[in-house]
């Protein structure tokens, strides 16, 4: 069913749903767009229409190849929307859904293009803060590359942020009854957020290379370096752990994800150096195969819980709704607003196990479900033991009771050990 947005646009028909709004296929003065309708009690908040019409000029600034331009914004009665290009294609996440990981050129080629787009909006003194496989969308009329990778463009600059209003931080800190008046929050989508802002640091450029170097070895792993779990457990990894290595790649791209994954955001590349090292290692990578990397366990339940509770199922990781409760959306155009954790909960927890890829067929070593495996075989060795010593008893019981059927016993040897148990 058809609607109009402002005067000057009409939506036709709805492409996806989030957490923040709606995606619609529409038509304006220059042809078909794609229209983001922000939800209701989004677009009726006063606070929040207003920054969107202060970053009105740096939201319609960004032109680049590999960045979803917004042609317009429109505030008209409930109605707030942001008008983009459209892009014939799909996500990047939808992708990685249906192939679960991508050969190593075409994930570093679609990343090379991200990169490019952050380059740009660096440059124009604007952060994305939330790079993740749902904002970048492959257009499947564009030009194949390196790898057969769709052209990658990266969408959704300025919302997360945007939609995180003071009013509805203080509201969520005040029911969590943890409010102070120098309270901060987190914003983003767990699996890609980088360490300075689970601390607290004001978010800089860094961030969104450390957030791009997540999202490579998403797509050459199948799984995020630092996912699964409760969000609180993830941002943790985020501070305290080291990435686990990648077997398979070239050392050159290896130590380059190293680098933007840097706990430190000075030691990260910027987002022009990585695109142009990324590119460089595109002819080492023509022809390699997707890698053979079994995915780590999601849920680390507790030991005791592990003794008896049987395995829960896999969930896709990174996927915290904006509106507590909601449930993952179709697009999954999702992101997560935290309270900083202190400095006393990042100190906590086990380190250096939650992300070791297990082996094929078993569980991750030091994982609870690896050690619930290793009591349980524990209990087959004593039980078997159990089992035969009973048993010998009984045979020695038998042969007592047949001494005087047979005939007499040669004498035992003072020699002769007792049976051991």
């Amino acid at each position: 069913m058809a609607r109009k947005i402002g005067s000057r646009y009409t939506a036709h028909q709805i492409l996806g749903r989030g957490s923040a709004g709606t995606v619609w296929l529409g038509e304006g003065p220059d042809g078909p767009v794609a229209v983001k309708l922000l939800r209701e009690d989004l677009a009726s908040d006063q606070d929040l229409v207003g920054r969107f019409v202060q970053e009105r000029s740096a939201l319609l600034g960004l032109d680049h190849p590999h960045i979803v331009s917004v042609r317009d914004l429109v505030v008209d009665g409930n109605d707030l929307a942001l008008v983009m290009d459209l892009v014939r294609g799909t996500d990047l996440r939808t992708r990685l859904d249906r192939e679960r990981r991508l050969a190593p050129e075409a994930a570093v080629a679609i990343t090379a293009d991200v990169a490019d787009a952050l380059a740009a909006a660096h440059a124009a003194g604007v952060v994305h803060r939330d790079v993740k496989p749902e904002n970048v969308l492959l257009d499947m009329q564009g030009p194949l590359g390196p790898g057969g990778a769709h052209p990658a463009l990266l969408t959704d600059f300025g919302v997360a942020k945007l939609i995180d209003t003071p009013k509805r931080i203080g509201a969520a800190a005040g029911a969590s009854g943890r409010a102070s008046a120098t309270a901060t929050r987190i914003i983003g989508t767990p699996d890609y957020l980088a360490p300075e802002i689970v601390e607290g640091l004001p978010p800089r450029a860094a961030v969104d290379i450390y957030a791009l170097a997540t999202v490579l070895y998403e797509l050459l792993a199948g799984f995020t370096p630092f996912g699964g779990g409760h969000p609180g457990a993830v941002l943790r990894r985020h501070v305290t752990e080291t990435v686990v290595p990648l077997p398979g790649i070239p050392e050159e791209l290896w130590q380059l994800i190293v680098q933007c994954l840097a706990k430190g955001p000075a030691s990260r590349l910027r987002a022009s150096e990585l695109s142009a090292r990324l590119r460089d290692l595109l002819p080492m990578l023509a022809g390699m195969p997707p890698l053979d990397v079994d995915e780590p366990d999601d849920a680390e339940p507790e030991p005791e819980q592990a003794r008896e509770a049987p395995a829960a199922p896999a969930r896709r990781r990174g996927a915290v709704p904006l509106v507590p409760g909601s449930a993952t959306d179709s697009n999954r155009d999702t992101h997560t607003s935290m309270r900083v954790p202190g400095p006393e909960e990042l100190a906590g927890g086990a380190l250096g196990t939650a992300r070791v890829p297990r082996p094929a067929g078993g569980h991750r070593p030091g994982s609870a479900r690896h050690r619930a495996d290793t009591v349980r075989r524990r209990r087959l060795v004593l039980s078997a033991g159990a089992v035969a010593l009973a048993a010998a008893v009984g045979v020695g019981g038998w042969l007592a009771s047949s001494d005087g059927d047979d005939g007499p016993q040669p004498p035992a040897s003072k020699n002769s050990a007792p049976p051991k148990p």
